[in-house]
């Protein structure tokens, strides 16, 4: 008799932990489910290079497998030197009209343009370069890690002390 209560009772435990557990990951799903709205205003942007900045809008683009949002703000006339990423790139352009060339070597000549409303998919390890007419926002999406591997690292201008500025979009 003794027997079957230590067997009851141990069943009993297992069966609670294991609601316990899957209460707590339903928990954790529910918050990673819920919606989330991030306001322009409440975007922490940090210098990457002259005259441009990024801001972190969902996810990490640090991490592995993980996928992320941001954002790039350039000023008019940022040239961004030719530079590759492991991963896919997505690029929606928000603000003004960003200019796009394929190459190792920035080429005006092989630049296209791309207005507000636009999106590419540059797919990882392809060369590319950029330029920026008017104050110019694009949103970039994909899987982490995202990094930006300069193919001439000394055409790159570090950042100025001051952010190159705040857009409204």
């Amino acid at each position: 008799m003794k027997k079957n209560g230590v067997v009851g009772a141990t069943l009993a435990v297992i069966a609670v932990a294991a609601l316990a557990g899957a209460v707590r990951a339903q928990e954790k799903k529910d918050m990673h489910d819920a919606h989330k709205i991030v306001h322009f205003g409440d975007l922490k942007w940090i210098p990457i290079m002259k005259g441009c900045e990024l801001a972190q809008v969902s996810g990490d683009f640090n991490l592995e497998g993980e996928p992320f949002v941001l954002r790039i703000h350039c000023a008019d006339g940022t040239k961004v030197p030719p530079h590759w990423h492991p991963t896919d790139e997505n690029i929606t352009v928000l603000k003004g009209t960003f200019f796009v060339g394929m190459g190792e070597k920035y080429e005006d000549t092989k630049l296209q343009q791309m207005n507000a409303g636009n999106f590419m998919i540059m797919p990882k390890e392809m060369r590319h370069f950029a330029t920026c007419k008017g104050d110019v926002v694009v949103q970039v999406h994909g899987i982490g890690p995202f990094k930006n591997i300069w193919v001439n690292p000394s055409e790159v201008e570090p950042p100025e002390a001051a952010p190159a500025g705040k857009s409204n979009s």
